[in-house]
C-alpha cells in the first residue's frame, strides 16, 4: 500500500467518525441475561437442549429418554446383519476379558472372582447408557493397580482381606458418584487437565511399575513389597533370591513369549486380529491343563485356587462410611474415578474418530458413573472402557454396544458353569497376560514425538513417568498434573507480544520475527498481544509494552530516522479483559501521554469494548482512536503524521486540537 493510499484510508477512517464510530461499542445487555449466555456458553457450548426446542411434549419426553440411555437411538434399526458383527464381537473380547479380569483383581489385591463379576454388571450398564459403539467395557490394569497400592498403604490385603474387599467396593461408589457428577454439572473439562503428555508418562510409567509388580507371579514368591517405586519392588526382589522358583519363572516366559509373538502376529496381519485376542484365554487353558496333568503346583507353581459359581451377590451393605478408613475409600475413589474418566473418554474418542462419529463427553461420565454406582451394589470394583478390549472390539467389527452384552452374557456362563475349570490356572500366567497388555502401554514412540515437538510436553511426560516409577503412582500424577497447571499459568501470565510490520505489496501485518521481509512504519510502534488481558500478567504486559517503546526509540534514536509518535495495539488476540487490565491500559496511556505519544486501539473484541466503554477508558482515549483494523489504524496515524509535522517543542494543547480533529 503506497503513501497515497494510506493517507486516503486515514482520511476515510476521519470522515467516518460520528454516530458510526460511537457504534463500536456493542449494545448493552441486561446483567442476568448476560451472565445466562457466559454460564451457557461455559458449561453448555454443544447447546444439548437445542433438540428439544419446536418439539411437542410426547416428542420430548422420548427425546429426553433418548438422551440418557442412547440405546433408544439404535435399538428401532437394528437388524439381523448388525448382530451378527455383534455377536462375533462380544464373543472375541469375552475371550479377552474373562483371563483379563481375574488377573486385574489380582493386580489390585482383590479375589480373582471380582474381576469376572466387574465384567458382568457394568457392560450391560453401559450398552444401555454409553454413546460410544466400540467401547468394550471392563477393568483396567492402571486403575486396578491404584485401588491396591492406595488401600493397602491403611489395610493389609492378606491381614484383614473383608475390609479391603469393602474399602475397594466404598471407593468404586464414590468415583461411580464423582463421574455422574461431573457428567450432570458438565464439568468434564476437568478431566482435560491431564493433557495428552500427562497420559503418555502417566500411562507407561504405569504399564512399568505393573511389570515389575509381576515378578512376584513370575518368580513364585509368596512375600511382596506392597510398595510400587522400583527401588522397593528391586530390592523386594534380590532379597529373596532363596525363594525364586525356576518352574514358575521358565513357564511364565513361555507364556510371555508366546502371547507376545501373537501380538507381533496379529500387527503384521490384520486380518488375523483373533490370534493375539484369543491368546489370553488359550493361555489359560493351557495353563490350566499343564498344571493339572504335571501337578506343578505341587513344584511351586502357585494357582488360582477355588472360584465360588453364581452371580454377582449383593453388596450394598458392605459400604463402610462411617469407618475410620473411609478418608483413604475416599481419596482412592476420586483418583481412580478421574483416571477412569480420562482413559475411556480418550479411548471412546479416539474409536469414533476412525469411524467418523461423535460420542457425548458428558454422556459418557454419566454412564460411567452409574455402572460404577450399580457395579459396587454388585460386588464390582472400578470399571471403564480399557484401550486393548476395545480394539479387539474395534477389529472384530462390533457395530452398536451390544457387543458388550454379549461379552457379559459369556461371562455370566462362565460364572455359573465354568468357574471351577479355573481352579488350576497358575498364577503366572495371569502375570504373563498382564505383562504383555502392558508392554504396549508404553509408548515411547509418542514421547519421542512429544521431544521433537514440545520440550515443555516431553518434560511432563517424563516427569509424570519418573514420578510414577521413582515414587508413587499419586506422586507421578500429581507431578504430571502440576506441570501441566503450571503450564497453563505460565502461558495465561506471560502472553507473547510481538512487534508487527508490513508484509511488501500487501495490507497485511505479521511479526518481524516471523517474517523478516516485513517492513515497519516510520514513526509507529505496532505491537501486537497474544492473549487476555487479566490480572495475572497486566503488570507483565505493561512493563513489556514499555521496553518495546523504550527499545524502538532508542533504536530510531541511534539511526537518525523519524521519531517515534504513535504505539498501535493489535488486540485482535485478546478475548477477554478484567478491571487489572484497564488499570494497566490506563497507566501505559498516562506514560505515553508524557511522553508526547499516542495510543491507537486496534480491532478489539466486543466483551474488550463493553469493559473499556464501562470504564471510561474510551472517553479518555477517544473513539476516534479506536480501528477495525491494523491497516486502518495505520493509515490513519499516517494521515495525521502527513497534515501534522509535530516538533519536539509541540505542547500537550496543540496534541489535544491535533487529535479532536480526527
Amino acid at each position: 500500500m503506497g503513501t497515497m493510499d494510506l493517507a486516503r484510508s486515514g482520511q476515510h477512517a476521519r470522515v467516518r467518525g460520528g454516530q458510526e464510530r460511537r457504534d463500536i461499542v456493542p449494545p448493552p445487555q441486561p446483567f442476568f441475561k448476560s451472565l445466562q449466555t457466559n454460564l451457557k456458553e461455559t458449561f453448555f457450548p454443544d447447546d444439548p437442549l437445542r433438540q428439544f426446542k419446536g418439539q411437542p411434549k410426547s416428542r420430548k419426553f422420548v427425546l429426553g429418554l433418548q438422551y440418557f440411555f442412547p440405546f433408544l437411538e439404535w435399538t428401532p434399526q437394528y437388524s439381523l446383519g448388525f448382530f451378527k458383527s455383534d455377536l462375533i464381537a462380544g464373543i472375541t473380547i469375552a475371550s479377552l476379558a474373562i483371563p483379563q479380569g481375574i488377573s486385574y483383581a489380582k493386580l489390585a489385591n482383590l479375589p480373582p472372582i471380582l474381576g469376572l463379576y466387574s465384567s458382568f454388571v457394568p457392560p450391560l450398564i453401559y450398552a444401555m447408557m454409553g454413546s460410544s459403539r466400540d467401547l468394550a467395557v471392563g477393568t483396567v490394569a492402571v486403575a486396578s493397580l491404584l485401588t491396591g497400592s492406595m488401600l493397602s498403604s491403611a489395610v493389609s490385603p492378606t491381614e484383614n482381606p473383608k475390609l479391603f474387599v469393602h474399602l475397594a467396593f466404598t471407593a468404586t461408589l464414590i468415583a461411580g458418584i464423582l463421574e455422574v457428577t461431573l457428567g450432570l454439572l458438565r464439568l468434564g473439562f476437568i478431566v482435560d487437565f491431564l493433557s495428552h503428555a500427562t497420559i503418555v508418562g502417566f500411562m507407561g510409567g504405569a504399564a512399568t511399575v505393573v511389570c515389575l509388580q509381576q515378578l512376584k507371579g513370575i518368580l513364585g514368591l509368596n512375600h511382596f513389597t506392597q510398595a510400587t517405586d522400583l527401588i522397593s519392588v528391586m530390592r523386594s526382589v534380590f532379597t529373596q533370591e532363596h525363594e525364586w522358583r525356576w518352574e514358575s519363572a521358565l513357564l511364565g516366559c513361555c507364556f510371555l513369549f508366546f502371547l507376545l509373538l501373537t501380538r507381533y502376529f496379529s500387527k503384521k496381519r490384520p486380518r488375523f486380529f483373533w490370534i493375539s485376542a484369543m491368546a489370553p484365554l488359550t493361555s489359560v487353558i493351557l495353563g490350566s491343563l499343564l498344571v493339572y496333568l504335571t501337578h506343578a503346583e505341587k513344584h511351586g507353581v502357585q494357582v488360582i485356587g477355588y472360584l465360588k459359581k453364581g452371580v454377582n451377590p449383593p453388596s450394598f451393605q458392605d459400604f463402610v462410611f462411617f469407618s475410620p478408613y473411609f478418608p483413604v475409600a475416599l481419596k482412592t475413589g476420586i483418583v481412580t474415578g478421574v483416571i477412569a474418566l480420562a482413559e475411556g473418554i480418550a479411548v471412546g474418542r479416539s474409536f469414533a474418530m476412525f469411524k467418523n462419529y461423535n460420542i457425548d463427553g458428558n454422556k459418557e461420565m454419566i454412564a460411567f458413573g452409574m455402572m460404577n454406582i450399580l457395579g459396587s451394589c454388585t460386588s464390582c470394583y472400578l470399571t471403564t472402557g480399557p484401550f486393548s478390549r476395545s480394539a479387539v472390539n474395534y477389529n472384530a467389527g462390533c457395530k452398536t454396544a451390544a457387543s458388550n452384552v454379549v461379552m457379559s452374557i459369556a461371562v455370566m456362563i462362565t460364572l455359573l458353569f465354568l468357574t471351577p475349570l479355573f481352579h488350576y490356572t497358575p498364577l503366572v500366567v495371569l502375570s504373563s497376560i498382564i505383562v504383555s497388555a502392558m508392554l504396549g502401554l508404553i509408548d515411547y514412540q509418542a514421547a519421542i514425538h512429544l521431544y521433537k515437538i514440545d520440550k515443555f510436553d516431553f518434560l511432563v511426560c517424563i516427569s509424570a513417568y519418573l514420578g510414577v516409577v521413582f515414587g508413587s503412582v499419586e506422586i507421578g500424577l500429581v507431578i504430571a498434573v502440576a506441570l501441566s497447571i503450571l503450564r497453563v499459568l505460565l502461558f495465561v501470565s506471560r502472553p507473547r507480544t510481538f512487534v508487527l510490520g508490513n508484509v511488501p505489496n500487501s495490507v497485511c501485518y505479521r511479526s518481524v520475527e516471523q517474517y523478516p521481509a516485513a517492513q515497519t512504519v516510520p514513526g509507529i510502534l505496532i505491537l501486537e498481544i497474544g492473549g487476555p488481558i487479566y490480572f495475572t500478567n497486566a503488570s507483565y504486559l505493561r512493563e513489556r509494552i514499555i521496553r518495546w517503546i523504550d527499545e524502538e526509540e532508542e533504536r530510531l534514536k541511534s539511526s537518525g530516522e523519524v521519531g517515534l509518535h504513535y504505539v498501535i495495539l493489535d488486540m485482535s488476540s485478546v478475548g477477554c479483559i478484567d478491571t487489572s487490565g484497564i488499570s494497566m491500559l490506563e497507566e501505559v496511556k498516562k506514560i505515553t501521554d508524557r511522553r508526547d505519544l499516542k495510543i491507537v486501539l486496534a480491532n478489539p473484541g466486543g466483551e474488550v469494548m463493553k469493559k473499556l466503554d464501562r470504564s471510561k477508558f474510551l472517553e479518555s482515549l477517544g473513539q476516534e482512536w479506536v480501528h477495525l483494523t491494523v491497516g486502518e489504524a495505520v493509515g490513519a496515524c499516517r494521515y495525521m503524521l502527513h497534515n501534522y509535522k509535530p516538533t519536539p517543542d509541540s505542547s500537550s494543547v496543540d496534541r489535544e486540537s491535533w487529535s479532536n480533529n480526527v
